[in-house]
């Protein structure tokens, strides 16, 4: 996998603050989400690109090591213990002490064997870097690495999100084919083992986050495995009773109406809502709040009629 410039994704430089990042991030995404670009392969790999680059770039601890170590980040605490190990075995031989300074200064990588001075060196070195620092190969699984993980946001709809289905998406070049499963939440996060980076020298691939981001529906609340809703319902109708038609999920369905139904009574339809995460036929309720609708524009005559049924009513 080619390295990654993470400023130069966002067309920031090193010095650009968390505001300057995130100022970027948002206007990038916003150009190149999938959404806004159906069907373009290079704009969602774009997309991919971009949330790795905030990922890393916001979060303080990582935006350090990845300053520090650049496209080896992830290894920079092994890179650490490794100059702190070889230090330490270079003291305790009569040479250079381990504190101040670059601790490998005067060490010839290339030429590197596996020795150090007249006696055998420490293996660590190789197991974490291979017999030889200018990367040479190594026998077994010495100088292997794990593969980076990866992290990755799949947008889904409500309707989306309420249905098991197929989803192809791109990550770091590599397409990803999965089953979501039906009932996931927004910012519900799955592991996919050893989709990741490759491993090196043999070592094991890393592994892929996945983060589902559901969108808001114009239509419905979602709570829990529950749905909220609201319909309009005439006058007449709240008055004296009647059939409405609700929205769900799977389509329309006609709602009675009790007689004298006031504004903001909520109607429970049992089975309606939310499927259950990965628990076939098991629904939340989706629940109806009735606004009634007041007639408008009124002729002298209704106005008559109204006034008559509001003096009986008294």
């Amino acid at each position: 996998m080619a390295f990654l410039d993470y400023y130069n994704v966002l067309g920031l430089d090193k010095s650009a603050s968390q505001d300057d990042i995130k100022k970027a991030y948002r206007k990038l995404a916003r150009k190149f989400h999938p959404d806004l670009n159906p069907n373009d392969e290079s704009a969602k790999k774009k997309f991919q690109e971009i949330n790795e680059a905030n990922e890393v770039l916001t979060d303080p601890e990582k935006r350090k090591k990845y300053d520090q170590y650049g496209e080896n980040w992830k290894h920079g605490e092994e890179y650490e213990k490794a100059q702190q190990e070889y230090a330490r075995q270079r003291g305790s031989r009569g040479g250079a002490s381990a504190g101040g300074g670059n601790t490998f200064e005067g060490f010839d990588f290339n030429n590197y064997n596996g020795n150090y001075d007249t006696g055998e060196y420490s293996d660590f070195f190789e197991d974490l870097f291979g017999s030889r620092f200018g990367g040479g190969r190594t026998s077994g699984k010495r100088g292997s690495y794990r593969g980076q993980d990866y992290e990755t946001t799949v947008d889904l709809t409500l309707l989306q999100a309420s249905q098991t289905h197929k989803q192809t998406f791109t990550v770091n070049g590599k397409n990803i084919r999965i089953t979501v499963p039906a009932g996931v939440e927004d910012g519900q996060k799955i592991r996919l083992k050893g989709q990741g980076g490759d491993g090196v020298n043999g070592g094991p691939n890393g592994d892929l986050y996945i983060t589902f981001s559901v969108k808001p529906d114009p239509r419905f609340n979602r709570r829990g495995n529950d749905l909220y809703t609201s319909i309009l319902v005439d006058l007449p109708t709240a008055l004296i009773g009647g059939e409405t038609i609700v929205d769900t999920l799977t389509g329309k369905i006609n709602v009675k109406i009790k007689p004298e139904t006031q504004n903001g009574t909520k109607i429970r339809l049992k089975g309606k809502g939310f499927p259950v995460y990965k628990k076939d036929g098991e629904f939340g309720d989706l629940y109806a709040e009735i606004n009634v609708k007041l007639p408008t524009n009124l002729t002298e005559e209704q106005k008559k009629i109204v006034e008559q049924l509001a003096k009986s009513l008294k």
